[in-house]
């Protein structure tokens, strides 16, 4: 029982049950199954890149080029369906297979060249986003072919509601629960799993047990853009056009989500049960924000302050339990 209160997992789930109640005091519309299903489903993108920047951020890494990364997939996947129409199948992997090449120039530069992570991900943000504000000058992509509109349309387990709507579960939330059921498998019954743990924990220790830290980072990066792939793919499929700026200041929601889920910033600790519900949190918050008609400027300076506390609380945390490590002198 002392160990489940100690639960970082357990006070996130508390405090999102709280946040939900408070929200639906004030507004009647939020328990409704279909803003339930619609926040989940709009908030589907930002839960796999969470999913990906968890990984990053257990190895004490982190990437801060994720918006610009989406946002560079949804333009070369909405090119690739409105020149050569392709199927399904084709525009997820022109994404996937785009997302990954970045995710290892990344993850090689960080790895091999020993450039700090926040330095390379600062530099892919600004080298994407100006060449891809030179590919496309800004402009929208529309016209998508149709099969595409019709997949994002796709919903399962049809129901009726109380108040007599039709509503299912659309296939990007399906998509979403593949996503943390795939990395949940990875972190905790993979050999790589493990070293991704071991390196945030104690990188002298994990090349000393023979954990090959530079292919480690690299699979990380790699992977964060496999699933940034997957996220452009879906947003496409939610949003039915391709924005290039929609991903603006994405990057600060993704690190929020995964802080807010219990990972430690400084590395070795984190799970994908607690970046799903860092993930609901905040969708919540947002959610709750526009239900009561709180202007929206005031999502930034919460988001940024929950960033902080979140922060904080974890190095006040980190700081009490090495003091209560017993301590031993060795007399040379």
């Amino acid at each position: 029982m002392k160990q489940l209160t100690k639960s970082k997992e357990l006070w996130i789930f508390i405090m999102l049950i709280v946040l939900s109640v408070l929200i639906s005091v004030r507004s009647s519309v939020f328990l409704r199954p279909d803003n339930l299903i619609d926040l989940l489903k709009n908030n589907a993108v930002l839960g796999i890149m969470a999913l990906g920047m968890t990984l990053v951020i257990i190895t004490g890494g982190i990437d801060v080029s994720v918006g610009a990364v989406v946002a560079l997939l949804t333009v070369l996947a909405g090119k690739f369906m409105v020149t050569f129409s392709g199927n399904l199948l084709l525009v997820f992997l022109v994404a996937i297979a785009s997302g990954i090449l970045i995710g290892i120039i990344n993850g090689t530069l960080i790895a091999l060249a020993n450039i700090p992570a926040i330095v390379v991900t600062l530099g892919s943000m600004s080298i994407i986003n100006g060449l891809m504000l030179y590919y496309t000058n800004g402009s929208w992509i529309n016209d998508l072919p149709t099969w595409f509109i019709d997949f994002g349309k796709i919903t399962f387990f049809k129901f009726t509601d109380a108040s007599g709507n039709m509503v299912g579960i659309p296939i990007q939330i399906v998509i979403f629960l593949i996503m943390i059921f795939l990395t949940w498998a990875l972190l905790k019954y993979t050999l790589i799993g493990r070293a991704v743990y071991a390196i945030g924990g104690n990188p002298v220790s994990a090349k000393r047990v023979g954990i090959n830290i530079g292919r480690t980072l690299i699979f990380v990066y790699a992977y964060m853009g496999f699933l940034a792939g997957v996220a452009a793919v879906t947003h496409t499929s939610i949003m039915r056009q391709v924005d290039p700026n929609a991903f603006l200041g994405f990057e600060l929601q993704v690190v929020a989500a995964v802080v807010v889920g219990g990972a430690s910033i400084t590395g070795g600790s984190g799970s994908v049960i607690g970046t799903v519900l860092g993930v609901l949190f905040m969708a919540v918050l947002n959610n709750g924000l526009i239900l009561t008609h709180i202007p929206t400027f005031w999502q930034k300076i919460i988001v940024g302050l929950i960033i902080i506390l979140a922060v904080s609380f974890d190095v006040i945390q980190r700081k009490r339990m090495e003091k209560s490590l017993p301590r031993v002198d060795v007399e040379y």
